[in-house]
């Protein structure tokens, strides 16, 4: 089944959005795939850029983070995107909020970044994040450090089955 995946804005704007295969299911949540080539529409639609690599995202049912794995030979491995818990506006579309702070592990050396630290403080200020969204969203940032750097499941392998999943798929 194809699901549209969309990400807004605090304020509601679009930011992004994509069309994705989903997977299934496991213990960790709901798994989509993208193939290389898919194209992503930013802000209105108006610009789009396809992706480069083939990549799952993990959608799970009750963190403030979505997580997406990209297949080799991409520089990073796993970049997590803090969100706010997605919502399912239709059968076959989910939609989320980008709190605009991520956090990505690197392909070659391993090493764990927080992504967009400056851009979560101003966009925190400009749409007005509540003290419990800036809480839920430093506490997903913190927990997912913890995790990829501690190479704690899913993190550390399980996506690979799911990529391959989508890689014999789309054979």
């Amino acid at each position: 089944m194809t699901v549209r995946m969309v990400l807004r804005k605090y304020d509601g704007s679009p930011h992004r959005q994509h069309a994705t295969r989903c997977l299934g299911e496991d213990e960790h949540g709901a798994w989509f795939g993208t193939p290389a080539g898919t194209a992503i529409l930013l802000g209105t639609g108006d610009r789009t850029f396809a992706t480069g690599h083939a990549a799952v995202r993990l959608l799970t049912p009750d963190r403030w983070w979505s997580a997406v794995f990209f297949a080799a030979p991409n520089d990073v491995e796993v970049y997590a995107d803090v969100v706010t818990p997605r919502v399912w506006t239709a059968v076959d579309e989910v939609t989320m909020v980008d709190l605009d702070l991520d956090v990505c592990r690197d392909r070659a050396d391993g090493r764990v970044r927080l992504l967009d630290e400056d851009e979560f403080i101003a966009n925190r200020q400009a749409y007005g994040y509540s003290d419990i969204v800036v809480a839920r969203a430093l506490d997903a940032a913190d927990e997912l450090w913890h995790a990829l750097a501690g190479d704690v499941e899913p993190f550390a392998s399980r996506y690979r089955c799911w990529l391959d999943r989508l890689t014999s798929a789309s054979h």
